[in-house]
């Protein structure tokens, strides 16, 4: 068997809407493809000895073992491998329960489709399944533990960590979208001007010189101090004389840890001899040049939790132990407690497995002890030097037992240091009294404080500590929004023009609008990024940018098919049409397919949003059965049938009647412009582009634009190398005219024919070109196409020919031509560049060329400074 490729899905997708993370691995079985399971000896019953959990999986069947019965009944590797992905993504702590596996319609090749948590995880999956699979067939044997041990470490370096993924979820629960901008923990959530953004549990509403505080022990205790507070007795040292001083100050027992320490790390508590203290002082110094030393206080350890100035949470922290009973080595009681279920690699479980670490082998050798030691019987020894839930440490939660007057003082102690998300570490026997009454103390104020011991504690009630930052940051009926809105536009022919002219009415009426095309990433107008920008990453650029309040993006196909769209949701989907092209690429082979990945865009709009829909085009119209949201149509045809039955049920939508562009709902009619009186109709010719402009209404209306406004947009919009670079950009030279355009399929071709049908000319040159990854029959019709709309072709090539030879492709297009007129003059000049010269420096006069370009902005700058030249007399273009 072999791997084609995988990809990994991010958001919706052509295999399923809701279910963003997805990975896509095209397979090609090979001789596999004539041998089912049934027809490979054993294999059932090595599959079910290597993996007895995948009982549970019910597959098509609907109960326990059913895809082992399916197995048994056989079934084809592809689906195998779908379901070995998915388990051992599963016993590496990632439970992952959708997949599917569908034929490509060429032999023995499928697409399996899984569910992953991490996607570097997925793909490790996708790839160690095959593996897995073929050790099976051949009866190897196979370590499956090394892959689910890979699975963790890939799973504990990729994802986001206990707190961080709580407030993620939090936000997600409340349809509040995010986007992760690096490897670790910073977040982003929500669109646009709406954002927010969190690193750990440090929100963007935290205050910096509070973190900094935090950061500094020392100027923490003083503020602390200063405000009756109670705090150890201690001091700060930088050498072994000053940590001498120090002992004779604070006395026995003490704790050293650094200036700018966090999360415990160089910190030594309980010194009780002055050899232990130079010890604690070096390990301190590793993290910071300045070393705190103080008071060690007794008691149990408690973190309390305050949230935007509210006590939230309270839990008694214990570091990793284990107790003695007489007969087992300290290894051997490491071994036991690590057995507990509750016990995990990294933070897949409540608790985390107990490592030895140089840590436990320092306590060890202090009190005398090897790993072979046997304690007595009810002996606890600690193994590690603070409470860290990561290294094995345990949480009680002890939210509903704090006394009032320790709510009080944990709340004005966040105040007193600045920050809105705060951990307080406080030792003292408990807190159900007041600190201040039992000889407790506060010993630190975090920043980023850890969530898990509250949100998964070992004991006690779980608290949900995520609800009240998302609170914070979006405060509940406060009329704030994580969102802005978000318009998607996608089909075959019309994408760009329309959302260009989209951004432009948005823009109109006060919005700072992100847009994304096939020409580049646009921010308030201008030019982020160049090139076609159509895909999910290109979306996201435009959702990132905390400078926009209203989001255009353009879908294609490529984009969707291979990694899905770059947003979960949007609010409206416009679908200017679905015609056939790209056909034969990416599995895609039919038009019913493309209508297919074209349908994720509307089915992705929010319940209460709206999908516009071409009613003029069989594809697009029939999308609505599967739309979660409301639905408008357009259509050039006031009579159209599928138009007329909506508005008889007080539907939406915009039509082209008796020479106007007119919105409709239910029975009345609200007529905003005459076609010859919007520039981007061309006085009306260009019916492609009335069809265009009608979705564009329906949005604005949608969005609540007044009819004023949309007039205005629409009478200000020119047509032009700026902007709508690349479609229809007409220039007048002085003995012909030149328009440069995009066409490069069936649909763009019977435009730009409709449009020369109109134009009154003494001849039509064509500078075109075939597309290289195109259907034979697609390339012999553009041929065909070309020899009916132009009196004269130059055939020129792309830049990239997509897997075909120069040859191959005007050998297709030539094969068009001459069926349809075998007398054309053709002239072939493969660069674009001189096969835009020559046609201009031949022009006859009075003709009209047009410039089917594959690098706009190249042919663009070409013809206006050729334009600029003629203008200034320093080229005479054209022939008579």
């Amino acid at each position: 068997m072999k791997i084609l490729e995988i990809k990994v899905m991010r958001g919706p997708n052509y295999w399923s809407i809701r279910r963003h993370k997805l990975i896509q691995m095209r397979l090609d079985l090979e001789e596999m493809e004539e041998r089912p399971t049934n027809k490979i000896d054993g294999f059932l019953e090595r599959l079910e000895k290597l993996f007895p959990t995948m009982y549970e999986h019910r597959c098509s069947v609907g109960t326990p073992g059913g895809f082992f019965e399916r197995v048994k009944e056989g079934t084809w590797m592809g689906h195998v491998i779908e379901h070995i992905a998915l388990e051992i993504q599963s016993l590496a702590g990632m439970t992952c329960g959708f997949g599917r596996t569908r034929t490509t319609g060429k032999h023995g090749i499928y697409n399996v489709v899984f569910s992953y948590m991490e996607e570097k995880a997925g793909s490790y999956a996708a790839r160690a399944a095959v593996r897995i699979a073929e050790a099976l067939i051949a009866g190897n044997e196979y370590n499956v533990s090394e892959d689910i041990q890979n699975l963790r470490e890939i799973r504990e370096d990729e994802r986001l960590g206990p707190s961080t993924g709580s407030i993620v979820d939090e936000a997600v629960a409340r349809g509040i979208p995010y986007i992760r901008l690096n490897k670790s923990s910073l977040v982003q959530l929500g669109y646009g001007v709406n954002q927010k953004r969190i690193r750990a549990t440090i929100a963007s509403t935290t205050s910096s010189i509070a973190v900094d505080i935090a950061c500094d022990k020392e100027e923490t205790k003083n503020l602390l101090e200063a405000a009756e507070i109670p705090v150890p007795k201690g001091r700060i040292v930088y050498t072994e004389e000053g940590l001498q001083a120090a002992i004779e100050s604070v006395k026995y027992p003490l704790v050293t840890k650094p200036v700018d320490g966090n999360h415990g790390k160089g910190a030594t508590t309980n010194i009780r001899n002055y050899e232990d203290a130079v010890r604690g002082l070096e390990a301190a110094k590793k993290y910071s040049r300045g070393v705190i030393v103080e008071r060690f206080i007794t008691g149990q350890d408690h973190r309390v939790l305050v949230v935007n100035y509210k006590f939230v949470a309270a839990a008694i922290r214990k570091p990793a132990a284990v107790t003695g009973d007489g007969k087992h080595s300290i290894q051997q009681l490491i071994d036991i407690t690590n057995e507990d279920p509750r016990r995990g690699y990294g933070h897949e479980k409540t608790l985390t497995s107990i490592k030895v670490d140089e840590f436990t082998m320092d306590i060890l050798n202090k009190k005398s002890l090897t790993l072979d030691s046997i304690l007595p019987d009810g002996e606890e020894l600690w193994l590690k030097p603070t409470a860290n839930l990561s290294t094995g440490g345990t949480a009680t939660d002890v939210t509903d037992m704090v006394h009032p007057d320790n709510i009080f003082m944990c709340e004005r102690i966040a105040r007193i240091i600045g920050l809105d998300i705060c951990g307080i570490d406080i030792m003292g026997e408990n807190l159900t009294e007041p600190v201040t009454e039992n000889g407790g103390a506060i010993l630190e104020v975090n920043a980023a404080p850890g969530f898990r011991m509250h949100i998964d504690p070992a004991v006690g009630l779980p608290r949900n500590v995520a609800e009240p930052v998302i609170d914070m940051l979006y405060p509940p009926n406060s009329g704030t929004s994580a969102r802005i809105p978000i318009i998607a536009v996608t089909g075959t022919n019309g994408k760009t023009t329309t959302t260009r002219l989209m951004a432009h009415m948005m823009k109109t009426v006060g919005y700072k609008v992100g847009f994304t095309t096939t020409d580049g990433v646009y921010i308030q107008n201008q030019l982020m990024m160049r090139g076609d920008c159509t895909g999910p990453v290109s979306a996201e650029f435009v959702l990132k940018d905390p400078t926009v309040d209203f989001a255009v993006l353009e879908c294609a196909r490529g984009g969707i098919l291979r990694a899905g769209l770059g947003f979960h949701n949007c609010d409206i989907a416009i679908v200017t049409n679905v015609a056939e092209d790209h056909l034969g690429l990416q599995d895609i082979d039919t038009i019913e397919q493309l209508a297919r990945v074209k349908a994720v865009v509307p089915e992705s709009v929010l319940p209460g949003g709206y999908a516009i829909l071409n009613a003029d085009n069989e594809w697009t119209a029939g999308m609505t059965k599967d739309l979660r949201c409301k639905h408008a149509f357009f259509s050039m045809d006031e009579n159209n049938p599928i138009v007329k039955r909506h508005m008889l049920g007080g539907g939406l939508a915009a039509i082209y009647e008796n020479g106007y562009v007119t919105i409709c709902k239910g029975t009345w009619k609200i007529r905003v412009e005459k076609a010859v009186n919007i520039p981007l109709t061309f006085g009306g010719r260009a019916t492609y582009n009335i069809a265009n402009v009608l979705p564009t209404l329906l949005a604005g209306f949608i969005r609540n634009l007044k009819i004023e406004d949309m007039r205005i947009a629409l009478q200000t919009f020119i047509p032009g190398p700026t902007q709508t670079p690349g479609r229809m950009n007409i220039f007048r030279f002085r003995n012909f005219d030149v328009m440069v355009d995009y066409a490069h399929n069936t649909a763009g071709f019977e435009a730009i024919g409709d449009l020369l049908s109109k134009i009154d000319a003494k001849s039509k040159i064509g500078v075109i070109a075939g597309v290289g990854d195109r259907r034979d029959e697609d390339t012999i019709n553009l041929g065909k196409m070309a020899a009916k709309m132009f009196d004269e072709i130059v055939i020129r090539q792309d830049k990239n020919l997509r897997g075909r030879t120069e040859e191959e492709i005007i050998d297709l297009m030539m094969r068009g031509i001459k069926e349809v007129n075998p007398n054309m003059k053709v002239t072939t000049i493969k660069k674009e560049t001189e096969a835009i010269e020559y046609a201009i420096k031949h022009a006859p006069k009075g003709c009209f060329i047009t410039i089917c370009s594959d690098v706009v902005p190249d042919a663009l700058d070409q013809i206006m400074k050729l334009k600029e030249a003629e203008d200034e007399g320093k080229m005479e273009l054209g022939v008579m």
